[in-house]
């Protein structure tokens, strides 16, 4: 070659190089090196170099002594411009009929003026090249596929925004890893206790351990195991259903909670299945109730108790019609801006409808939904197992 086509060459095959290897040539390519670089151009340009052309290449750009003179052909000269230039795609065939000239090999020599000004040289080029027709139609094409995935993506997060309320479980995993990844969060973790989580396959098994979010003058709010999630919604309705839950001491229970935040500091609503035997003195028998209770951040220690619903006095020789009939249970709580529904179903079948309890204006702004069981800070109560079968939380329609 004459100097100017050597000098050129050289810089093209250094710019190639470099795009291919992100740094710059420093020594001779090896068999595997040069098996690569050729087979990115062929990816990038649809032609052909051989990988032993690309090693005796860099060998004869870097001097070495044994190393041949080099000339190569017009047609290798511009597959490497086209690859360094990020030229549209084609094969031999399309190359010999529309761009048998070799244009690229062409453009590049004439903008190649000294070798330290080959960066801005190969800037221009490509900048020429980019203005091709073929070279606009993909920019195109390229422009259209990123504005369709942006469109899809800001789709997505919309509606991920829109339905973070709507939210199912049937806890066939209890793994925290799933746990985590379904939007739960544990507060007050009692290790032992929690660790016996999934030890009833298809449930997440609860235990009715020391606490209440009812204050006394002895005890602070707390709830150990408390499973939480956030909600976003003035308006929702969420569940959770039970199997083979029975509360037999007081003051057993499990269910459904309402906070505004996650320490008690603001207000809270509960709905839960509950054993009571407390009479102030009266002799009666115990019962299983549906226990309604709203506490005020202002004053803990005072709750209203909002429901107070009996639905089994628990009598000699009934234990058995109790069993079965509590074979399945569920709590439902509806909140339609202030306004609140409080529902049960209990049954030996699924399929129990729900029955309200009471129905209430409340000021209670909540934030999170958890679900608990719980004994209340006695002491002569044993932990028993609430299996949970089913949570469910959803959006309603505020014009409802």
């Amino acid at each position: 070659m004459k100097d100017l086509n050597a000098e050129a060459f050289i810089g093209l095959f250094k710019d190639a190089y470099r795009k291919c290897f992100g740094f710059p040539l420093t020594n001779p390519l090896s068999e595997t090196e040069s098996r690569h670089f050729a087979n990115k151009i062929f990816e990038d340009t649809g032609l052909v170099i051989g990988a032993k052309s690309i090693k005796n290449y860099s060998f004869y750009i870097l001097h070495v002594l044994e190393a041949k003179h080099e000339n190569p052909s017009v047609a290798t000269l511009d597959t490497l411009a086209r690859y360094a230039l990020n030229a549209p795609y084609t094969d031999e065939i399309k190359r010999k009929d529309k761009e048998g000239h070799y244009p690229y090999w062409y453009q590049y020599k004439s903008n190649f003026v000294v070798p330290g000004d080959r960066e801005n040289q190969t800037h221009s080029i490509k900048k020429k090249i980019s203005n091709t027709p073929a070279q606009k139609t993909k920019n195109g094409i390229l422009i259209l596929i990123v504005a369709f995935v942006l469109v899809i993506f800001f789709l997505w997060l919309l509606l991920k925004k829109e339905n973070t309320i709507n939210f199912a479980d049937d806890f066939h995993s209890a793994s925290e890893d799933s746990l985590k990844n379904n939007g739960w969060f544990l507060q007050a973790k009692d290790e032992p206790w929690w660790n016996r989580r999934g030890e009833d396959p298809s449930h997440l098994t609860l235990f009715t351990l020391h606490g209440d979010s009812w204050a006394d003058s002895a005890n602070a709010p707390a709830i150990k195991n408390l499973l939480l999630r956030k909600i976003s919604s003035d308006c929702f309705t969420t569940e959770i259903h039970f199997d083979n839950f029975i509360p037999k001491q007081n003051w057993q229970q499990a269910g459904i909670l309402l906070l505004e935040d996650t320490m008690f500091k603001g207000k809270t609503l509960r709905l839960s299945i509950a054993y009571n035997d407390f009479f102030g003195g009266y002799k009666k028998p115990g019962e299983i109730i549906i226990q309604a209770i709203n506490s005020n951040s202002n004053d803990l220690s005072k709750p209203e108790e909002i429901s107070h619903l009996v639905i089994y006095n628990v009598e000699a020789g009934q234990q058995e019609l109790i069993n079965n009939n509590l074979r399945k249970s569920a709590l439902k709580i509806e909140k339609t801006g202030n306004h609140f529904r409080f529902l049960y179903a209990i049954g030996p079948m699924e399929n129990a409808a729900f029955k309200e309890v009471v129905s209430k204006d409340l000021l209670i702004n909540p934030k999170y939904v958890g679900i608990f069981a719980l004994q209340g800070f006695v002491n002569d109560t044993n932990y028993m197992p609430v299996r949970l079968k089913f949570f469910k939380v959803a959006e309603m329609d505020c014009r409802q």
